[in-house]
């Protein structure tokens, strides 16, 4: 973990949405971490009801509080030294047909706690003031890039939990502030060397704006996207294996957290404990008709990394993000491969590789083995000649130079040393 003694000053660019929910928790939660803006996106659900979840958040946390005092010093960002903006981003992509996943996070984001737990809604969807938040009518796009502007240079991290489309308008509107001002993107998107969990091969964040994914990592010219040194992205290969098992929740957070057709009661638990609760009981029926009593913890993991890695000032040009211990990084080529790609759907296919593998290293050593598939396991076709990257060379903790290609996390300090931390900081267990 990280040692700097004064907290990282992070604007959090957000679609909330189950685990962005849970992602913020973990945020709020976290010491190493001030939290100066929230900026809302489009994507898990319309800009509006996930701005109207985020006043959930700080409601349940507000509840929570003051019914155990004792709980405010886990939770900094409630009495914060300023107090924390929120402010509306952008409610569609760059180009193309808006998209968002409210099959999987329900109409309101929450799994519609809207409706089956009123007692969780706010009384005000538009207030004027905030005991805790300040509220803005400014875009959010001129807000974070206000405190990239105003901020210590390269001293903010900016954690990308939704579509990358407000971080593209903020490059557009001051390309130049952004790319010398901003300490560390943070950002959970994409699906490498997995399935998509919206397509055959997307992630739903970059599959809601490719556009904006596009404009800042491989844009036409190199120098106007962003410093890719500066920038960490942690894909579907890293975070799926991340989870919090439901059972697991129910034995150490909840003993009656089942499902919808058991309705988390509030006399039963602290007000933290249920509204959590609420909203895992739709995400835990979804994920048990996908075959997984378990819950993913991708946004969570990209707080995780950013409460860990925080912004290194002098970082060189072209080199690896420099990370702490227990975690590693290496770039990923970008470009024009997949051009004319035939795409295979491997979602429900038993056959799929596992999560992370490298298919054409997977398909090298069967075949070294003279491994004989019992059925169509694999194309019978002979395969072209692939490009195969070698991890980079690394001397000690220090990043060495590695040109072309996006930072991509490729190992943490594990899924259990992360639901241990959720676990303690956001419901106080001790794991």
């Amino acid at each position: 973990m990280s040692t700097n003694k004064s907290p990282v000053p992070v604007i959090i660019d957000t679609d909330p949405g189950v685990d962005d929910t849970l992602a913020l928790l973990l945020a709020l939660a976290s010491p190493e971490l001030e939290v100066l803006a929230i900026v809302i996106s489009f994507g898990n659900t319309d800009a509006r009801s996930s701005f109207v979840n985020i006043l959930k958040i700080y409601q349940a946390l507000a509840r929570h509080v003051e019914r155990i005092p004792e709980d405010a010093s886990r939770f900094p960002a409630l009495a914060p030294r300023r107090k924390t903006i929120l402010a509306l981003g952008e409610d569609g992509p760059l180009e193309g047909e808006l998209h968002s996943a409210q099959y999987f996070h329900g109409r309101d984001g929450l799994g519609d706690i809207t409706s089956r737990h009123p007692d969780l809604n706010v009384d005000d969807e538009r207030p004027s003031s905030h005991p805790q938040l300040l509220l803005t009518q400014r875009p959010g796009v001129e807000v974070a890039l206000d405190l990239i502007k105003s901020e210590p240079e390269r001293s903010i991290s900016y954690l990308a939990l939704g579509p990358l489309t407000n971080l593209a308008k903020m490059m557009r509107l001051d390309r130049d502030a952004v790319r010398s001002r901003i300490g560390r993107v943070v950002c959970m998107g994409g699906a490498l060397d997995v399935p998509g969990n919206t397509s055959p091969v997307a992630e739903f964040n970059f599959f809601a704006d490719p556009y904006a994914v596009k404009e800042l990592l491989v844009p036409s010219d190199p120098g106007h996207g962003i410093p890719l040194e500066r920038f960490i992205l942690l894909p579907l290969d890293i975070t799926t294996p991340h989870e919090l098992s439901f059972p697991y929740y129910q034995a150490t957070v909840d003993p009656a957290f089942k499902s919808t057709a058991a309705p988390s009661r509030l006399e039963e638990k602290t007000p933290l404990v249920h509204f959590t609760s609420a909203f895992l009981e739709r995400t835990r029926e979804i994920m048990v008709d996908f075959g997984k009593d378990a819950m993913e913890l991708h946004d969570i993991a990209a707080v995780w990394c950013a409460i860990e890695n925080p912004p290194v000032k002098d970082e060189h040009e072209d080199a690896l993000p420099t990370l702490q211990h227990g975690w590693k990084a290496t770039k990923r080529n970008t470009g024009e491969l997949t051009r004319g790609m035939c795409v295979v759907d491997r979602r429900d296919d038993q056959g799929a590789y596992a999560p992370g593998a490298n298919r054409a290293e997977v398909q090298a050593e069967l075949e070294r083995h003279h491994f004989q598939h019992a059925g169509a396991y694999e194309s019978t076709a002979v395969p072209a000649p692939v490009e195969v990257e070698s991890p980079p060379i690394i001397e000690g903790q220090l990043s060495v130079s590695h040109k072309g290609g996006v930072p991509c996390v490729t190992q943490t300090p594990g899924s259990a040393a992360l639901v241990k931390m959720l676990l303690e900081r956001v419901w106080g267990v001790k794991a």
